[in-house]
């Protein structure tokens, strides 16, 4: 079983700057592909971006291209959300998921969907205020 733990979240001023992290246990890290979503009040959970097993490949929603930076340390079993350039829309309760160390495909509709991963995290709340 595969225990992912999002930390970072929290109030930032709209131009501001985040990191997420996720901390995966259970597994065999450097094997999943790491995708993270974000979930905003009163709205369906959203693709933010993913990234391959060997931190080789990413892919990103066009609402956060160029601003957020998916990284991971397979050392550490952690993935990380830079957020840079931060909106008001981008306040959400933001979580990391994982698949079960399927081969990574550079194929954005096959991580958009949350039923492509395996495992998910129980979120971290980033507020941006204006």
């Amino acid at each position: 079983q595969v225990q992912l733990v999002e930390s970072g979240g929290g109030l930032v001023q709209a131009g501001g700057s985040l990191r997420l992290s996720c901390v995966a246990s259970g597994r065999a890290f450097s094997l999943s592909t790491m995708g993270w979503f974000r979930q905003a009040p009163g709205s369906e959970r959203e693709f933010v971006g993913v990234i391959a097993g060997n931190g080789g490949s990413t892919l990103y929603a066009d609402s956060v291209k160029g601003r957020f930076t998916i990284s991971r340390d397979n050392g550490k079993s952690t993935v990380y959300l830079q957020m840079n350039s931060l909106k008001p829309e981008d306040t959400a309760v933001y979580y990391c998921a994982s698949d079960d160390g399927r081969q990574f495909f550079s194929d954005m509709s096959v991580y958009e969907v949350s039923g492509s991963y395996d495992y998910w995290g129980q979120g971290t709340r980033v507020t941006v205020s204006s």
